[in-house]
């Protein structure tokens, strides 16, 4: 019923290949997957080699699992570095490993693009498949990061994991003070006392869309983002100028930048991507620290460009319990694993089994410090 083999370029697709592929969001689209290939983002030089999975029907290109080859565990999200740490002091090879993922991106999506509703068969040949190949290739196991899909990997006997973010969802808000409404009187003092700090200190803030996005605009952001990087960890980031100039040429529709003036000058930017029900603040960056910038910048002209957009959610990046007193609320993310040597798998299995029950209480732990009256 289905054929398949694996391909090192996203490039080698045919225009008809690639939409017959869709992943919904933006991150789970050729064009991003390309991007991040033709800049260089991707591999062997950053250790994630693109090893993607293509299933055929008849001939037909029915849908793609990104993934690639790791030599490490970096840009991931989903931590499994005491995994690996346990295979050393066993002398045994935790890498390479195969992971269907968005590299340098958790975001919670579709790990099989297809433009066709996906049949359980399609996973049952999928895990078949990388199964084979993880044996073929003496992986330590294969990983698919943050899927939308649950039901059709849960049925393939894989080990589950869960996480933890923080989405702000819309709750048919009419504008910002509408959703401001909904918290307590001193949750929404606080959100108005950093935002006031904004016009206090003469920062005036502008969108740009799509063709509103000039390539003055787009070095402004690269720089304000490649420079926060560098301070913070010593080097310019994950992603570079290249990869940003490709996304605002082939994705143009769903790109979007905030940027922060003072004096005609960009002293912040945050970039973020949408698409038809979400909003996705991804990356920011400053070239001068500004009381609560990070705040308006990353999560409130978020929020506002939400609601003004009838978008019903908002993930603005992993982590950040921070997030809760500003309306964000606890989500349960998941991915799943194929460890192949046994012995590793039950130890990581029954791990796995009470890391949930923590995830589980954590989140109402969580949930029970949102700021709105209801709580």
């Amino acid at each position: 019923m289905y054929q398949h083999r694996f391909i090192t370029q996203l490039s080698t697709l045919s225009a008809a290949e690639r939409t017959a592929l869709s992943g919904q969001s933006p991150f789970s689209s050729v064009a991003w997957l390309d991007a991040l290939e033709h800049s260089g983002c991707v591999g062997e030089q950053t250790g994630w080699l693109p090893y993607h999975l293509l299933v055929y029907q008849d001939t037909q290109l029915i849908a793609l699992l990104p993934g690639y080859i790791k030599l490490h565990s970096y840009g991931e999200y989903v931590f499994d570095w005491a995994w690996a740490e346990a295979y050393e002091r066993h002398q045994l090879p935790y890498y390479p490993k195969w992971i269907c993922a968005i590299p340098f991106t958790p975001v919670v999506g579709s790990r099989i693009l297809s433009s066709n509703p996906i049949p359980d068969a399609l996973y049952d040949y999928a895990t078949a498949a990388l199964h084979r190949e993880a044996k073929q290739h003496s992986w330590s196991g294969w990983h698919i990061n943050f899927p939308t899909q649950l039901a059709g990997w849960q049925r393939q006997n894989l080990m589950e994991r869960h996480g933890v973010q923080f989405h702000w969802k819309n709750h048919d808000y009419s504008d910002f003070n509408d959703f401001l409404g909904a918290m307590t009187s001193r949750k929404r003092k606080s959100i108005n006392k950093e935002r006031k700090a904004i016009q206090d200190q003469a920062l005036t803030i502008r969108w740009y869309q799509g063709d509103e996005i000039t390539e003055e605009i787009r070095q402004a952001f690269y720089l304000c983002y490649a420079t926060t990087y560098l301070k913070r960890s010593g080097h310019q980031g994950y992603l570079n100028d290249t990869f940003f100039q490709r996304i605002c040429e082939t994705m143009a529709a769903q790109v979007a930048i905030v940027c922060a003036f003072q004096q005609d000058k960009v002293v912040a930017a945050s970039l973020y991507l949408h698409d038809e029900h979400t909003l996705y603040g991804r990356y920011w960056g400053a070239l001068q620290s500004h009381n609560h910038l990070h705040f308006e910048l990353c999560y409130y002209q978020g929020i506002e460009y939400a609601i003004r957009h009838k978008l019903r959610r908002f993930d603005a990046g992993a982590q950040g319990e921070h997030k809760l007193a500003r309306g964000f609320e606890p989500v349960i993310t998941h991915s799943y694993h194929h460890i192949s040597q046994p012995d590793f798998a039950l130890a990581i299995d029954d791990y796995l089994a009470r890391e949930r029950l923590h995830m589980t209480e954590y989140r109402n732990q969580c949930a029970s410090l949102l700021p709105f009256k209801n709580q």
